[in-house]
C-alpha cells in the first residue's frame, strides 16, 4: 500500500510502498478514502525535518540534553551511533483520516464491516492506503456527512475542545485569535453555542472567510481590533477568547489580555509565545486555559492504545465523544468545511502537496485514495542470490533496538542471509528492509515464522510477545534468538520450556553482557577460585516516562522482568551458578507510587556466592550507567561501564581500558549464528535462561510480600 513518510534526518518526503497492517483486538482495518493535511502542524514537522542537525538540536534543547546525558554514560562513539539510528528512522505523516471499515478486531462490538469512519491521531490515521486505528480513535460518519468534511475530524475535536474549555453561553461575545482550519472550526462552533464571535487573523483572506462563514465581525490584525470589540460588546469587552494562531509571537496573549471584560476567559489551542503580561491579566482578574489537543483520553495509552473507555457520568466529553459531537454538528449544517479546502490531491502525488504547504499558504490540502482491494500484508523489496551454507535469517520487530543495534549485528555476519523482516509498523519494516537488503517485509509475523525459507528467527518485539513468538517459532522448527526477557509470566515460561524440548532446536535470549570483551575478562580473573563471589552490581538505569509500555506489568513486565534480568543473568555467568533465593526490596520515589524503579534485589547463588543489584531511576542521568564490583580468593575487580576493568590481586593491579563501549552485543548474536551453523551448544544453557527468568519473578514476588523467596521449591 501506498503511505506518505519523511526522513527525520534529510527532510525527504515519498510516498512509498509498504506492507499493509492487519487487524488487531481492540482495532478496525479502515480503507481510506480521504487524509486532511493539517497545514500548520505538519508544515512545523517538515520544517524541522529539513534543518541541519545544528538546527534540529536548536529547536528541540530538551533531546539535546539527553544526548549529552548519553554521552557521559555510555560514551561518544555509542552515543553517536544510536542517535544516527534515530534520525534514520522514516516518520509517518497525517493525523486525520475518513475510510470504510474492512475489518474489526475482537473486542470491538460499536464498529461493523462496511461502515464510514473518521479516524483521530499521529501514527494512526495516517496518510496512508489503509490504516489500524483503536477503537476509541475512530467514530461512524452520520449520514450526509461527506468524506470531505469528516476529515476534518480531528482539528474539529481539537477546536471542541478548545470551546469546551471556554464554557461559552448563549448570548456571549467570543474573540478568535488565528483564523487559520481550527480558528475558523472555532469560530463555527462558538457561533452554535449562541455566540458573537469577532475572528481576529492578519491574512485579510483569512478575515473574510471568518465572515462568509458565520462570524459575526472579523478583522485584521493590523486594523482598530479595539475599536471592533469596543463597538460590538458596548466598551465591555469580549468574554472569552480563544487563541488558536500559531506563532513564537506573544502578541496573541498580549492582545487576548487587553480585549477581555473584567473576569473573562482565555484558551490558548495554538502554539504561541506564552509570556502572559501581569497587569492586564491581574487587573480584570482574567482565567487562562490551555487546552489539550483533542480531549480527555488524549496521551493516555489506557484510553487511546487499549480502549479504556471513561464512563460517561464522569468524563461527558472524551477525546473519541468530542469527534463525534463535531461529526454531528458538520451533519446539521451548524459546521461548514466545503470553503476550507483549497487544493485536492491523490496520494501518489503526495509530494505535490507537501511542496505547496511548504512553500504556499493553502488553507486546508485533501489527499484522495482510489478504490482498490486489501493491500497485501508482505511485499518483495529485493532479490538476493543464495548463499550456499549461509543461515537464512527473519526478523520480528523493527523498532530503535533491532534498527540501531540487532540488525545492524546480524548484518555484519558472514554466511548469512537476511530473508524477511515483520513489524506491525509497516513503514518501519520496509526501512530496514531497504537499509539492510531484506528480500521481504511484512506486517505478518506468522508469515515469517512459518516461511520454509528460513533457517532461525530474531525476536524483538514488545516483551509480552516475546514467550508466544518463541513458541511459534520453535515448533515451526526455527533456531530462536529472542530479546530479553524470555517470558513476563510463568505460564509463558512454561511454554517457551516445552516448546524448547520438543523442538530440538537452539534457543538464546538476548543477555549480551556475558559476551563482551571485559565481561570474559574479568570471568577468567576468578576461573580458578575455590571459594563463593561477593558480587556488587550498581545499574544507574534512569528513569522512564510513567506512561511507557515497560511499566504495564502485562505488556512490558515492569522494570525487574523486562530489564533487571539483564543483571541477574550477568551474575549468574560470573559464578557459574544459578540463584537458589532471592529478597527484594524498594523505595517509591516522590511523585510516583512504582516502587521497582528503585529496587535492591540480593541473590544467592548455589555455589554460595552473593549478589546486590541495585537498580535505579533515580541517580544523576550523566554518570555512568553500570558499576560492577567482584570480591573473593584475595581478589578485588572492578568493571566500570564495560569500558574499563581494574583486577588487584596480591598488591598488584591491572587495568584494561577500550577505546570505546563494548556491552557484547555483536558478540552474543556471533555466538548463537555459529552455534546455529555447527548445530550447537546453545551459547547459554536452557537452565540458566529458566533460572534467570525465574529469579525475576520471585523478586516481584518478594518485592510485593516483604520476604525472601527460596526458588525450586
Amino acid at each position: 500500500m501506498k503511505q506518505v513518510l519523511q526522513s527525520y534526518r534529510t527532510g525527504e518526503l515519498v510516498s512509498t510502498e509498504v506492507p499493509a497492517p492487519g487487524v488487531e483486538p481492540g482495532s478496525v482495518l479502515v480503507l481510506t478514502t480521504r487524509s486532511l493535511i493539517s497545514v500548520g502542524t505538519e508544515r512545523q514537522v517538515m520544517e524541522l525535518g529539513k534543518r541541519s542537525l545544528v538546527g534540529k538540536a536548536r529547536a528541540r534543547p530538551d533531546l539535546v540534553k539527553k544526548v549529552l546525558e548519553k554521552v557521559a554514560r555510555d560514551g561518544l562513539l555509542a552515543t553517536r551511533k544510536s542517535v544516527l539510528s534515530k534520525l534514520d528512522q522514516p516518520i509517518p505523516l497525517g493525523y486525520s483520516a475518513v475510510g470504510r471499515v474492512l475489518a474489526v478486531g475482537e473486542g470491538v462490538t460499536n464498529i461493523r464491516v462496511g461502515d464510514r469512519v473518521a479516524c483521530a491521531g499521529a501514527k494512526v490515521a495516517n496518510h496512508a492506503e489503509l490504516n489500524l486505528v483503536p477503537r476509541n480513535l475512530c467514530a461512524p460518519i452520520p449520514e450526509g456527512v461527506a468524506d470531505d468534511t469528516a476529515a476534518f475530524v480531528t482539528l474539529g475535536a481539537i477546536a471542541l475542545q478548545g470551546v469546551r474549555i471556554a464554557q461559552p453561553t448563549l448570548g456571549e461575545t467570543f474573540a478568535v485569535i488565528g483564523l487559520g482550519l481550527i480558528g475558523q472550526l472555532v469560530a463555527q462552533l462558538l457561533r452554535a453555542s449562541g455566540c458573537r464571535v469577532i475572528g481576529i487573523d492578519l491574512d485579510d483572506r483569512k478575515v473574510a472567510l471568518a465572515k462568509e462563514l458565520g462570524a459575526t465581525t472579523a478583522v485584521n490584525r493590523g486594523g482598530d481590533v479595539a475599536k471592533v470589540v469596543s463597538d460590538l460588546t458596548g466598551g465591555r469587552g469580549v468574554d472569552g477568547v480563544l487563541i488558536t494562531a500559531a506563532t513564537s509571537s506573544n502578541d496573541p496573549v498580549a492582545l487576548a489580555g487587553d480585549l477581555s471584560r473584567d473576569r473573562a476567559r482565555v484558551v490558548v489551542v495554538g502554539a504561541v509565545g506564552m509570556d502572559v503580561p501581569r497587569r492586564p491579566y491581574y487587573d480584570k482578574e482574567l482565567s487562562f486555559f490551555q487546552s489539550r489537543s483533542y480531549g480527555p483520553g488524549r496521551y493516555d495509552p489506557a484510553y487511546e492504545e487499549q480502549g479504556h473507555d471513561y464512563p460517561i457520568g464522569y468524563v461527558r466529553w472524551t477525546e473519541q465523544r468530542n469527534m463525534e459531537a463535531f461529526l454531528q454538528q458538520c451533519a446539521t449544517g451548524a459546521v461548514k468545511t466545503e470553503q476550507l479546502v483549497s487544493h485536492r490531491f491523490p496520494i501518489d502525488r503526495a509530494s505535490e502537496a507537501y511542496e505547496l504547504v511548504g512553500g504556499g499558504d493553502p488553507l486546508g490540502v485533501l489527499l484522495e485514495y482510489a478504490a482498490r482491494e486489501q493491500p497485501s500484508r508482505t511485499i518483495a523489496v529485493a532479490a538476493v542470490k543464495p548463499v550456499d551454507g549461509a543461515v537464512r535469517i527473519g526478523v520480528l520487530g523493527a523498532g530503535n533496538f533491532a534498527a540501531g543495534v540487532l540488525v545492524p549485528a546480524i548484518a555484519a555476519q558472514a554466511r548469512t542471509q537476511l530473508v524477511a523482516i515483520a513489524s506491525n509498523r509497516g513503514f518501519s519494516a520496509r526501512h530496514l528492509a531497504d537499509k539492510f537488503s531484506f528480500q521481504t517485509c511484512s506486517t505478518d509475523a506468522s508469515a515469517v515464522v512459518s516461511s520454509a525459507g528460513i533457517d532461525a528467527v530474531f525476536v524483538v518485539t514488545r516483551h509480552d510477545l516475546h514467550a508466544a513468538q518463541t513458541v511459534e517459532a520453535l515448533r515451526a522448527g526455527k533456531h530462536v534468538f529472542v530479546e530479553k526477557p524470555l517470558a513476563i509470566d510463568r505460564d509463558g515460561l512454561a511454554q517457551v520450556l516445552s516448546a524448547h524440548a520438543a523442538s530440538g532446536r537452539i534457543l538464546t535470549v538476548g543477555f549480551n553482557r556475558r559476551f563482551a570483551p571485559l565481561a570474559i575478562e574479568l570471568a577468567e580473573a576468578f576461573a580458578k577460585r575455590k571459594a563463593p563471589l561477593v558480587l556488587h552490581y550498581r545499574v544507574n538505569a534512569g528513569e522512564i516516562p510513567g506512561e511507557s509500555w515497560i511499566h504495564d506489568p502485562a505488556v512490558g513486565g515492569g522494570r525487574i522482568i523486562g530489564e533487571a534480568c539483564h543483571f541477574v543473568d550477568f551474575c549468574s555467568f560470573l559464578t557459574g551458578a544459578t540463584p537458589v533465593s532471592v529478597f527484594a526490596q524498594g523505595v517509591s520515589p516522590v511523585g510516583t507510587a512504582r516502587s521497582d524503579d528503585n529496587v535492591t534485589l540480593s541473590l544467592r547463588y548455589s555455589d554460595g556466592s552473593l549478589a546486590t543489584i541495585a537498580y535505579v531511576a533515580t541517580g544523576d542521568p550523566s554518570a555512568g550507567k553500570e558499576h560492577v564490583e567482584v570480591i573473593g580468593d584475595g581478589k578485588l575487580a572492578v568493571l566500570d561501564d564495560f569500558r574499563s576493568l581494574t583486577v588487584r590481586a596480591g598488591g598488584k593491579e591491572r587495568t584494561s581500558k577500550k577505546l570505546g563501549q563494548d556491552k557484547g552485543h555483536a558478540a552474543g548474536v556471533a555466538r548463537f549464528l555459529d552455534a546455529v551453523k555447527a548445530g550447537g551448544p546453545a551459547p547459554i544453557a536452557i537452565e540458566s535462561l529458566a533460572a534467570t527468568t525465574e529469579a525475576t519473578f520471585a523478586a516481584v514476588e518478594s518485592l510485593a510480600t516483604g520476604e525472601p523467596v527460596t526458588l525450586g521449591t
